[in-house]
């Protein structure tokens, strides 16, 4: 092989590999983006938002890096989480799973749900009811019939959550949330997979949480177009969420 060509594909090959340990070391100590596939978080972030979530802002675990690699071993340059971010998590049951919820109950609280009303720490978290008829809320392919109500957690962070009109979950037992764990739930509070399920996602731990969504970067109504319906893209286009931040 000709020298010239060697050195100018030796040269080529150094530009990918810097580019890309700048990129894992972006995605691992910025941010990363993300692809919301479910509808468990409406409205608040729909199917097809794509966000970006900082891993800076809890500090750092091995859930921080590609592969969950065995880095640290506990968490480093930790700072709390506040009540009512949104919070993507290494799901406990596979240690792999990415979820994203809404942060609810901190260590030490008391959470159950009574009369479909949530409860913590011995007070009902206030809420009023607000109007619904131009929201069109899902369940996986379904429609929803629901009621959305605003929320307002006692740090004074407010958010709209949703509950079917018929069928809601109306109590639970009582969640008492360990030492350095936390409690989420999904905002679409009957079609979210949350720390109501202990056996398959339960209290989180600190070590768990990947970082908190901040800003909505691009978002498509995948019904409308999907990558097998290309051509209908410039009419699924939300371009309304485009740069919304998500937080407070």
């Amino acid at each position: 092989m000709n020298k010239k060509y060697f050195y100018i594909i030796l040269d080529n090959l150094k530009t990918i590999f810097y580019a890309l340990i700048i990129a894992v070391l972006i995605r691992s100590l910025f941010f990363q983006p993300f692809y919301i596939p479910s509808s468990s978080m409406e409205p608040t972030l729909l199917i097809g938002d794509r966000i970006f979530v900082s891993k800076y802002t809890y500090g750092y675990s091995r859930h921080s890096f590609p592969f969950s690699l065995k880095i640290f071993r506990d968490r480093i340059l930790f700072k709390e989480p506040k009540r009512g971010d949104l919070v993507v998590f290494k799901t406990p049951a596979d240690n792999r799973t990415d979820y994203i919820k809404r942060l609810i109950g901190m260590p030490g609280d008391k959470i159950q749900f009574i009369d479909g009303k949530i409860k913590l720490n011995n007070e009902f978290i206030s809420r009023k009811k607000i109007n619904s008829k131009n929201l069109l809320i899902r369940c996986g392919s379904s429609n929803l019939d629901a009621d959305i109500f605003e929320e307002f957690l006692p740090n004074g962070v407010s958010y709209k959550a949703v509950y079917k009109k018929t069928g809601t979950l109306m109590n639970t037992d009582l969640y008492i949330v360990p030492k350095e764990h936390y409690f989420f739930l999904g905002d679409n509070r009957d079609c979210s997979k949350d720390s109501r399920y202990l056996s398959s996602v339960g209290y989180v731990k600190k070590l768990n949480l990947v970082g908190e969504a901040e800003i909505i970067f691009f978002s498509n109504d995948t019904i409308i177009s999907s990558m097998f319906r290309f051509w209908n893209l410039d009419k699924s286009l939300r371009l309304n969420r485009f740069f919304k931040k998500l937080w407070y």
